[in-house]
């Protein structure tokens, strides 16, 4: 490793960043993170903070299960990789497709599609629903449906169905064929509806009318996370899945749960679609599998979408796949993370910890005028909207937002900044002076604008 002095001379200098502009990344070098250990990371500096966003909503078990890196370890030793293709697997790859499908039973999962992340798994779902569709003769649906502020990644797929401009304006034109619903967001709605039961019932109207335009033998699928996590952790009424569940089923349209952030006790229960007592019929998962320790994502597919594959002719054939499809090394990696994620029962630390942090930001709101909404209070996903004028709802502007993310870093904690909105997925481990000092930081930070 080459020494302190030659890091911070390259940092961002040769190295393109995800999510960011490369000339402003130049000019303000991201952290340069040198090591972690619970739920703390430390920089070069030998600064520690607790990191508040669990890498990326994904370190759940936080960094140092050992379980799981000596399940890495061994396989790396054993067979480091073995193609996925059909024509060869491993024993890792079988045994952690049981792993996975006995883990989302509930769900009415019976079949795995194993992918490289999230993105990978998004668009496996939305191929499999076109395909599906054709195999049942009906090769006309291939639109999509999705949410406004929903995340789905960043393939030609993703972007597609994404709610959000930044992910889709600079590599336009995208997939053709998606259509987009008002987000169940009470804070922000072009129903000006505050009341997030008769928001759910506007929102369901609307998928009606837009069926009804687009034509319903046209749609191939639905796609929602069960809670909105990078659009601000909207956290819908109750009674809004299962609404949209109903009317796809009415309907015959696919409902795709996009569970990468939900998935694996983030929100409380094991899935986000359980929370709300839907099954779906396919479900995109990522991120918790493997606590992020090694890139691994899933398309998760139900008994009615597996039965016309497996039914069907030549057509069912999936002639769609990735070079890391059911790595050795991440099955394994896998099977360590979902046995460890039971034994631990994550999810429900993930309740009470997940209620601390709501409302202790909450009672934070009462202090800081800048706090325009609270959101979350379902597991450990909290968003925080920052405005300057609370009244108006006025976004708070970008600098304003950097200054407050640094000093909330300088004063113990790292969160992530979703545009005018703070969010924070600490890993599910946490313990409750963990979640105090993120507490401290955020006043910190606010109080230093």
């Amino acid at each position: 490793m080459k020494d302190d002095n030659f890091l911070k001379e390259h940092n961002a200098r040769r190295l393109w960043h995800p999510m960011g502009h490369p000339r402003e990344v130049m000019e303000n070098p991201p952290k340069i993170i040198t090591g972690a250990k619970g739920v703390r990371i430390t920089d070069i500096d030998g600064h520690s903070v607790v990191d508040a966003v669990g890498g990326l909503w994904c370190v759940n078990l936080g960094y140092s299960n050992d379980a799981v890196k000596e399940a890495i370890a061994r396989q790396l030793h054993d067979l480091p990789y073995c193609s996925g293709f059909a024509g060869s697997t491993n024993p890792a790859a079988i045994e952690a497709s049981v792993a996975v499908r006995d883990f989302f039973a509930e769900d009415g999962i019976e079949r795995v599609f194993f992918t490289s992340g999230g993105s990978d798994s998004v668009e496996t779902c939305l191929r499999l629903a076109r395909q599906y569709h054709r195999l049942r003769g009906e090769p006309g649906r291939t639109k999509f449906l999705s949410l406004k502020r929903g995340y789905h990644g960043t393939h030609f797929g993703g972007a597609s169905v994404n709610g959000n401009n930044r992910f889709r304006i600079n590599y336009e034109p995208l997939l053709p064929g998606c259509f987009h619903l008002p987000a169940p967001c009470t804070y922000r709605n072009p129903f000006d509806e505050s009341d997030p039961a008769a928001l759910a019932q506007k929102i369901a109207a609307a998928m009606e009318d837009e069926i009804a335009f687009q034509g319903p033998g046209s749609i191939a699928a639905f796609i929602m996370e069960p809670i909105l996590g990078a659009g601000g952790v909207l956290v819908p009424h109750e009674s809004f899945m299962p609404l949209m569940r109903e009317i796809c089923d009415r309907h015959g349209i696919l409902m795709i749960a996009d569970e990468v952030i939900c998935g694996f006790g983030r929100t409380g229960d094991w899935t986000g679609s359980r929370h709300w007592g839907v099954k779906p019929d396919l479900m995109s998962c990522a991120k918790g599998i493997t606590s992020a320790y090694f890139p691994v994502g899933a398309a998760l597919i139900s008994g009615k979408v597996a039965e016309v594959f497996e039914s069907s002719g030549a057509d069912g054939a999936i002639f769609h796949g990735y070079t890391y499809s059911a790595h050795p090394v991440g099955a394994a990696a896998v099977v360590a993370c979902l046995s460890e994620t039971l034994r631990l029962d994550t999810k429900s630390n993930a309740g009470p910890r997940g209620t601390q942090l709501f409302e202790g930001v909450r009672k934070l709101a009462e202090k800081h005028d800048i706090i325009g909404d609270v959101r979350g209070g379902h597991g450990l996903m909290t968003g925080i909207e920052i405005v300057s004028d609370k009244a108006a709802k006025t976004p708070m502007d970008a600098e304003t937002m950097q200054r407050i993310h640094e000093a909330t870093y300088e004063a113990g904690a790292m969160v992530r900044l979703g545009m005018h909105n703070i969010l924070m997925s600490p890993p599910l481990t946490i313990t409750e002076a963990e979640v105090d000092a993120i507490l401290n930081a955020l006043d910190a930070g606010f109080s230093a604008v």
